[in-house]
């Protein structure tokens, strides 16, 4: 739960970004430990609630992106696999799967159209792949950050090539079902809130087109609710491991390539949008469809998220994604999660673990090792390292630093601990001994 004094100014908040921004109706959804926590919402143009629904747009990516990173962890494809092997005759197809996930491949913005895609019908799969040209390619791949659409158009083509299923069944069966996300949807269904241009000079309202993009469907075309899309930020905070293991979406958080190099506040993962807030790093995405913004934001360490949207497209002071981020801010700071588990009193270390406790020492630094269950190694002003065990005297770290290394134990001729090497770097009890 969050404490009153935190909702009210969350509350107080979403109301002043409604009124300024001009929106017909916004709502912003706290979502913490799985669950939705608290909902903030204004305006008339319907009286939000969260079980309206929204466009989500481009949130729709992280989707394909999971789906990508299911088959790839089936075995089924690899992320470096060029679209060629997977989406044969694209004049671009020597662009790697994981590059179109990162927006790194180079590609152009947006599909060829009549019209903006995101206002008209879309093409099959087969007319939007006879619609690229070798010159698709804007920029060599890997060399510059540049968002595209057509990207994640194509990585929807190559899903449906490999399975023979649609890229909506593979949503709506590998990902929304488990996840119990019933109010996510291909097209609108009511209740929903009609999306809106609003005329700049006298506040009317033009109701936007409600489109089927076909092929272009994987960049942006799922509708959902507040409460479905609290369960989506849930699982990118937190994720179930039948639908997609924790340690691939660890990955999919993981840049690729920074969007604003200069500062690293800003880069793109797998599918997954990356955003630093001082000394936190947000994932998430955002979304807009002509008549409708949102947004999904999600502080992964302490499963704290927020969802917002707008059914207008994009608001008059301010944006969306900002907005979610400040409110993210807002209840990290003032509303700080309790510690996940309390502490508990430890049973007595093992006898070939009592004795490695207390200092060790190497180049002159002091380390304290304690025992909690696990071995922990706490260097001086860093996270501690936890080790469990992998044998005798073997020991695999899975925090900090030294994640993944081995810590081995040496001893004398009489048994006792003489030095502990973690990757080569030599621990001793004496500070003047150096290994």
């Amino acid at each position: 739960m969050l404490q009153a004094e935190t909702t009210s100014r969350v509350d107080a908040r979403i109301a002043a970004a409604q009124a300024a921004g001009a929106a017909p109706s916004l709502i912003l959804g706290v979502v913490r430990d799985g669950r939705l926590a608290h909902v903030a919402a204004a305006g008339t143009a319907p009286a939000p609630d969260p079980d309206t629904q929204y466009r989500i747009g481009s949130i729709s990516k992280t989707m394909t992106a999971a789906l990508v990173l299911r088959l790839r962890d089936a075995g089924r494809l690899a992320l470096d696999d060029p679209l060629e092997k997977h989406l044969p005759g694209t004049p671009v197809g020597a662009v790697t799967l994981r590059q179109l996930l990162g927006h790194a491949s180079g590609l152009q913005r947006e599909p060829d159209s009549d019209g903006w895609w995101e206002r008209v019908d879309g093409p099959d799969l087969a007319g939007l792949v006879a619609g690229l040209t070798p010159e698709k390619l804007a920029h060599r791949p890997q060399t510059v950050y540049h968002y595209s659409n057509l990207a994640y158009g194509l990585l929807g083509g190559a899903l449906e090539r490999l399975t023979g299923a649609s890229w909506w069944a593979q949503v709506r069966s590998g990902l929304l079902e488990p996840l119990g996300m019933t109010r996510t949807t291909y097209q609108a269904t009511e209740p929903f809130a009609r999306g809106y241009v609003v005329h700049p000079w006298n506040g009317t309202l033009r109701e936007e087109p409600r489109t089927d993009t076909g092929a272009m469907a994987p960049a942006g075309q799922l509708w959902s609710t507040t409460a479905d899309l609290a369960r989506w930020a849930a699982f990118l905070a937190d994720p179930d491991p039948a639908v997609l293991a924790p340690e691939t979406l660890a990955e999919m958080c993981l840049p690729v390539i920074m969007s604003e190099p200069d500062t690293w506040a800003h880069g793109h993962g797998l599918g997954i949008e990356l955003a630093r807030s001082g000394d936190r790093v947000y994932a998430g995405h955002g979304g807009s469809m002509p008549g409708y913004v949102a947004t999904i934001s999600v502080h992964r360490p302490s499963r704290t998220g927020v969802v917002g949207y707008a059914n207008c497209y994009g608001l008059r002071e301010g944006h969306l994604g900002q907005l979610g981020v400040e409110i993210l801010d807002l209840v990290l700071d003032a509303d700080p999660p309790a510690p996940t588990e309390p502490w508990r009193p430890a049973g007595a270390a093992p006898d070939d673990v009592a004795d490695l406790l207390g200092r060790w020492w190497w180049m002159g630094r002091e380390y304290e090792v304690s025992w909690d269950g696990e071995l922990v190694f706490a260097p001086p002003g860093r996270p501690a390292w936890r080790f469990t065990r992998a044998g005798a005297d073997r020991w695999r770290c899975h925090t900090g630093q030294n994640d993944g290394e081995i810590l081995t134990v040496r001893r004398d001729a009489a048994g006792r601990p003489d030095t502990v090497d973690i990757a080569t770097f030599v621990f001793t009890r004496d500070p003047d001994r150096v290994e």
